[in-house]
């Protein structure tokens, strides 16, 4: 039987907090915390400080899977994502904390295929309760070999609603994730967004500067052939192209080597 969770994936990771410490209120008026949502909190930390870190995103999105199922007690957490680059597109296993071999196999699901591609598709977390009475679940046998019975997953999904990726928590006994949870594994599929976006802003920041880099180099290049070639611009720009395309360098590779050139004669 699967539950769909309606209006979670907006929650932020200060909203779970306050969710975490509200639940167990009355003994924090006593200035203790229960045991598993001490564990949340540091876990959620320990998520926060890696994301701020210079970790690079594979170990990031390792460490998250690792912390979420040591702070829940899940048998297996994994975290796919979305591959764009193929059509149509596929989810792909991306990490995972297991070891047996059946599970960390080179997988990939077409968007609508398992409870994976439906959580994508319908951007909101699922709940099963056991993986082997659910018609979505495609990997039955995996399950019965590993013992897995119930399922939460939740989508990855950035600010304008796009889903990037997929969550999943799996449990070697019956368990009914109560909202607390839900609401923790949610916080921790939002901070995986956070960390895959700011990889990506980074990638895209640097490729930029070096585009912008190699325009500057190569306006300089040009300046140089047309002071000692007497060519125009266009001419200038043309002459670069073609040594770029003779040589099978890129053209920023070609301009650097004129600007040495051009060092060396006035050293």
């Amino acid at each position: 039987m699967k539950r769909p969770m309606e209006n979670l994936t907006a929650f932020k990771t200060n909203d779970t907090i306050r969710i975490i410490l509200f639940r167990g209120i009355d003994v924090i008026m006593d200035k203790t915390i229960p045991e598993p949502y001490e564990n949340y909190l540091k876990g959620l930390m320990d998520i926060s400080r890696a994301i701020t870190s210079e970790l690079y995103l594979e170990d990031i999105l390792k460490l998250i899977v690792m912390v979420t199922a040591k702070v829940t007690g899940v048998e297996i957490c994994s975290l796919w994502l979305i591959d764009e680059s193929v059509a149509p597109k596929k989810i792909r296993l991306k990490t995972t904390q297991a070891i047996d071999p059946d599970y960390i196999k080179d997988r990939s699901l077409g968007m609508d295929e398992g409870v994976v591609g439906y959580v994508a598709t319908h951007n909101r977390p699922l709940i099963v309760e056991n993986v082997l009475h659910e018609p979505l679940f495609k990997e039955k046998e995996m399950a019965k070999k590993l013992g897995l019975v119930s399922m939460l997953g939740v989508p990855l999904q950035v600010k304008d609603g796009k889903v990037v990726g997929v969550l999943n928590c799996f449990t070697a006994a019956p368990h009914r994730f109560s909202e607390t949870e839900v609401y923790l594994i949610t916080t921790v599929a939002n901070q995986a967004t956070v960390a895959i976006m700011n990889t990506e802003l980074m990638v895209k920041t640097r490729v930029i500067q070096e585009e912008l880099e190699t325009r500057k180099m190569v306006e300089r290049a040009k300046e140089v052939l047309m002071k000692r070639r007497n060519k125009t611009g266009e001419e200038a720009h043309r002459w670069l192209q073609k040594r770029s395309m003779d040589s099978r360098k890129p053209i920023r590779q070609v301009a650097e080597a004129i600007l040495l050139s051009e060092e060396l004669d006035r050293g």
